[in-house]
């Protein structure tokens, strides 16, 4: 079955479904690592959503996240994804288990929200996405950047073409990671179990918030490296982009950058320039203004917020949105906002980025079939 096969069985399943709108959504969470406590947190913050199980490897990690969040603690996979008050499976173990768990939660019936990168590599996420549509469930990735008020304006303003011809579309990622973040896991910054280093593990949501707001880049050149940190792979890298629009941009990521910057992203052309840092507006001005300019708060307060030198420092209500929008897609039968064929994307970008890296030259980047 190809990918629009893929989306029509999905289809079917989301406008043929009778759904309550009233249903509690039950949700089960596999994996115990720092970002499962954000998805207990925004599920406990989400009316209409309960935390029922959770599952981990590690006997001791799982008893005590399930004592933390309330929630019950299941050593047995197949018994969780047996359970019929579990309506949705958060993924959240290393990168490079994701499609294992997800594909197994799909296949027993269960919607499942996977963390960032949905897998380490298009084929694998194109797998994911044919068990999703063989099993008529949502299979949604996690991209929170795209939910802050400052992309969805800046988001705007590019499709209503206030840009008039774009010139420079880049994204900067310059984290800082401190040497234990590496050595005390088994998994960070290796091949097999995180795909990538800087790029793939933190860049990744500035590369798919790119892409979202001007399109998906069609060439690119990179260069990476292994700087700092004694690890597999790369802590900085700097990709440059050409785009069908004619427009070039770059991708700087780091976690090798003391103390840490923040998020930045930066649209401009004929038309004005744009700014980002963790979803504040720095920068908003355009030859021709428009109602509403006025009330951009330069600088102002951004909800969804930034690692740039604490992973732990991000805001959940990120995770609670898609949380939220999850649930409701399943009570209206209605697609989420990032489901696994958005969330693709930013994977192709980095695959080709390290491509170009390895081979020392430009390549293009691969476009998913209609």
């Amino acid at each position: 079955m190809g990918p629009a096969g893929l989306r029509r069985a999905s289809d079917r399943f989301l406008l043929s479904s009778v759904n309550d709108p009233k249903k509690t959504i039950g949700f089960a969470i596999v994996g115990t690592g720092t970002i499962a406590a954000f998805h207990a947190r925004a599920i406990a913050a989400t009316p209409g959503t309960v935390l029922r199980a959770v599952h981990s490897r590690s006997k001791e990690r799982l008893h005590a996240f399930a004592a933390e969040f309330g929630a019950e603690p299941v050593e047995d996979l197949d018994e969780l994804l047996r359970r019929p008050d579990v309506d949705v499976v958060c993924v959240t173990v290393p990168s490079g288990l994701h499609g294992e768990v997800s594909i197994r939660a799909l296949e027993a019936g269960k919607h499942v929200l996977c963390e960032k990168p949905l897998e380490i590599t298009t084929e694998r996420i194109d797998r994911m996405s044919a068990a999703a549509g063989k099993a008529g469930r949502i299979l949604a990735g996690v991209f929170q950047s795209r939910l802050g008020a400052g992309a969805k304006r800046l988001k705007a303003a590019v499709d209503s073409g206030r840009f008039g011809q774009l010139a420079l579309c880049s994204a900067y990622v310059k984290w800082w990671r401190t040497p234990e973040y590496y050595s005390g896991s088994k998994w960070k910054g290796t091949r097999g179990l995180d795909g990538g280093g800087a790029l793939m593990n933190q860049a990744i949501h500035a590369v798919d918030l790119l892409q979202w707001l001007v399109g998906m880049p069609t060439r690119v050149s990179a260069q990476v490296r292994t700087l700092v940190h004694k690890m597999e792979m790369e802590d900085t890298a700097v990709a440059c982009l050409e785009f069908s629009t004619g427009a070039l941009g770059v991708i700087e990521a780091a976690t090798s950058f003391f103390p840490g910057a923040r998020l930045r992203i930066e649209v401009g052309g004929e038309g004005g320039s744009v700014v980002l840092e963790d979803d504040r507006i720095l920068k908003w001005e355009f030859a021709a203004p428009q109602p509403g300019d006025e009330d951009v708060t330069l600088g102002g307060r951004a909800v969804i917020g930034g690692g740039a030198s604490d992973p732990k420092a991000i805001a959940v209500e990120g995770h609670r949105l898609l949380v939220a929008d999850l649930a409701e897609s399943i009570r209206l039968g209605r697609p989420p906002l990032i489901d696994s064929r958005e969330a693709r994307n930013a994977v192709a970008i980095i695959e080709a980025i390290y491509l170009s890296a390895r081979l020392g030259t430009a390549v293009e980047i691969s476009r998913q079939k209609a």
